[in-house]
């Protein structure tokens, strides 16, 4: 079992859990549900891993949490992304997102779809 740990926190609580590198917490199944109904996929691959916008396995070893949501929140227009602050779906669930891309960039969540762990 693979389980990451914000550093933000004070108290080590693990930012997502997974085992067998597919099966995950109910917060992180959240994170993926929302980036399914928010169609990142359209740019950013079915794994993640970049087409028209950037790798996000690789842009999520260097961007804090805060860069992340601020990116999300605002876009980047000038580059093509556009603003989710509008959306309820994304921006209630940005922590649950942040989780399921960073479990992805950290390699403990191996392959892009995944299941809640029962």
């Amino acid at each position: 079992m693979a389980s990451g740990v914000s550093a933000q926190n004070k108290v080590e609580t693990p930012l997502y859990t997974v085992v067998d590198g597919y099966k995950v917490d109910a917060n992180t199944m959240k994170g993926f549900r929302t980036w399914r109904q928010a169609a990142c996929d359209r740019c950013h691959g079915a794994n993640q891993e970049g087409m028209v916008g950037p790798s996000l396995v690789n842009s999520l070893k260097v961007l804090t949490k805060d860069e992340f949501v601020k990116t999300v929140r605002d876009g980047r227009l000038d580059k093509g992304m556009q603003s989710f602050g509008a959306s309820p779906v994304v921006m209630d669930n940005i922590d649950h997102l942040y989780a399921y891309l960073k479990g992805r960039s950290d390699g403990a969540i191996t392959r892009s779809k995944v299941e809640e762990a029962k």
